[in-house]
This record gives structure tokens, C-alpha cells and sequence, in this order.
């Protein structure tokens, strides 16, 4: 209830109206049943464009600590977190991910919409990086369809740190369903999980224009600064 009320009453119309979303591929979505969505990852608003155009209403999971928080702030977090369809999923530890991939498939066979980021954080410069095989393991044990969704100028919008967005158009491109049915019966199998986390994000990189970088963005983000 309360993701209709902030999408359609109390946040949405603003977004709508300061920000001019332009969806290219919105009937690629289907009307129902399972579907999983994977989008490039430019900006904590991603979570925000994604679901504002989207008809149904997209799952995604995110940190425990925005659902944790005390105090006045803690509260704001909580309502907006869980009214914006995300739900909570503790990422320390070598259990995140799977916890991560349970919630998904859960979402999943109920015959719901899940969204999911495959580089699994947000791009430091802006550039595409290489998928993680997670997607490919939901696609393959749910037999859900994997569509892709490109975002476009939200790292401009709200960059890493920045509290506040810049106003401009923000553009969404949606690519037609993709089917992973040819591989029933190899989960598990890392070169299959591999040929599909790699078509995945080919087709991210042709809808969104990005330049691919065949690296882990994470592992980009960990490694210390260059000395000058």
C-alpha cells in the first residue's frame, strides 16, 4: 500500500514533473508472472527512476543498515526503504550474497518483478563492469525471463556523495525479454552461468552506450588511490 501512495501520490508526481523521465522499451515488461530486471548501476537513484516507470511494482534488495538506523533519520530510512519495495538483506559476511539470491528467487516464484544490479555496486566513472554470475544462477533456478534495463544520466544526476540531485532528464531504455530455457539442468555450472552474465551485460552495454570494462567494479573501488 504504501509503494502506490509514495509512487503515485507523494514522491512520484514530483519526479515526474522536475525530472521528465524518457522510457524507450516499457512494453518489453511483462503484464505478469516472473521477471527479473537487470540494470547498470550509475546512482543510488536508479532504485528511485526504475521503479517510478515501471506499471508493476519491482522488489530489490539493499543493505540492512538503511532499515537499522535509530533516531529521526533511522525512521525516514525505514519508511522510505521498505515503502519503495526494497527489502533487507544483511551484505557483511561471505553470506550476502546468497541471502541476497534466496530473497530473489523467493520474489520470483511468487510471480513478482526483481530487480537486480549484476556488477553488484554502483560504477565509480561511469563506465559498465563486468557482471557478477548471480543473475545468471536466479535466471537458471527460477526459469524467470532477464530483461534488461539501461539507466541513463543518473550518475549525473546524483553522483556518488551527493546529497541532493541535480535537476535534468534522466532516460531509461528497456531491451526485449532475454530466455536462458536453452540451459536448463546446468546450475551450477560456472562456464554456463558465465556465457549468461556475459549476454546479460552486452546487452547493457548496447542499450546504455556505456564502455564496458571487463573487471569487477568492486574490485576497482577497493584498490588504493595512485600516487602523484
Amino acid at each position: 500500500m504504501l509503494y502506490w501512495v509514495l509512487k503515485h501520490l507523494v514522491i512520484g508526481p514530483w519526479l515526474w514533473l522536475f525530472f521528465r523521465p524518457k522510457v524507450e522499451g516499457l512494453e518489453n515488461i511483462p503484464d505478469s508472472g516472473a521477471a527479473i530486471l537487470a540494470s547498470n548501476h550509475l546512482s543510488f537513484s536508479d532504485s528511485i527512476f526504475l521503479p517510478l516507470v515501471v506499471r508493476r511494482r519491482i522488489t530489490f534488495v539493499a543493505k540492512a543498515e538503511y532499515f537499522n538506523g535509530t533516531g529521526v533519520k533511522g525512521w525516514i530510512n525505514r519508511i522510505f526503504f521498505g515503502g519503495t519495495g526494497q527489502i533487507p538483506v544483511d551484505r557483511s559476511g561471505g553470506s550476502a550474497s546468497l541471502g541476497a539470491l534466496e530473497t530473489g528467487a523467493r520474489v520470483l516464484r511468487d510471480g513478482h518483478l526483481f530487480g537486480i544490479y549484476p556488477e553488484g555496486t554502483r560504477s565509480p566513472d561511469g563506465r559498465l563492469y563486468r557482471g557478477k554470475t548471480g543473475i545468471a544462477r536466479l535466471a537458471l533456478e527460477t526459469g524467470a525471463p532477464v530483461v534488461p534495463c539501461a539507466m541513463v544520466n543518473t550518475h549525473l544526476v546524483q553522483p556518488p556523495g551527493r546529497i541532493w540531485p541535480r535537476i535534468m532528464r534522466v532516460e531509461i531504455r528497456i531491451g526485449k525479454p532475454l530466455d536462458f530455457s536453452r540451459y536448463d539442468g546446468f546450475v551450477g555450472d560456472r562456464f554456463v552461468e558465465r556465457s549468461i552474465t556475459d549476454e546479460v551485460m552486452y546487452e547493457l552495454m548496447e542499450l546504455s552506450g556505456q564502455e564496458y570494462v571487463d573487471v569487477y567494479a568492486a574490485k576497482l573501488k577497493n584498490q588504493p588511490p595512485v600516487a602523484v
